[in-house]
């Protein structure tokens, strides 16, 4: 994926941000993009009906960067990977594991529950962290 300049900072500064968070703890996407200063960047916006991936500013959503993290590989191609950025801390601001692909969700509470995070199961099957 080709990026401009600034959405390679975008990423990077995501990417260090998620890499600051404890092993037993988890974080909002919202709260992410606070931290690096774009509280607007936490939510992908919806354009004739379909959800675009980037934010109101035309930026790459964190969910996006963390969509896009690649992973790890032998060949050292990537500095930032899915080994080095621990991805599962971040959740939806309601607590709920967002749902990605299928599996995803599956893999991301599975990542947590080996880290000690409580994880349950909402009535409809979805998986839920108590954020308090």
């Amino acid at each position: 994926m080709a990026r401009s300049d600034e959405a390679q900072w975008w990423f990077h500064a995501v990417y260090e941000a998620v890499q600051e968070i404890p092993p037993g703890s988890v974080t909002s996407y919202g709260h992410i993009a606070r931290l690096l200063g774009r509280r607007e960047y936490h939510q992908s916006i919806v354009i004739d009906g379909m959800l675009t991936g980037l934010c109101s500013s035309g930026m790459p959503s964190v969910g996006v960067c963390l969509k896009h993290l690649p992973a790890f590989s032998d060949d050292g191609d990537h500095f930032f990977h899915d080994q080095n950025v621990p991805w599962q801390r971040v959740i939806n601001a309601k607590g709920m594991i967002s749902p990605r692909g299928p599996g995803g969700a599956a893999r991301q509470a599975a990542a947590l529950r080996q880290e000690g995070v409580t994880v349950g199961t909402t009535a409809l099957g979805e998986f839920i962290v108590d954020l308090r």
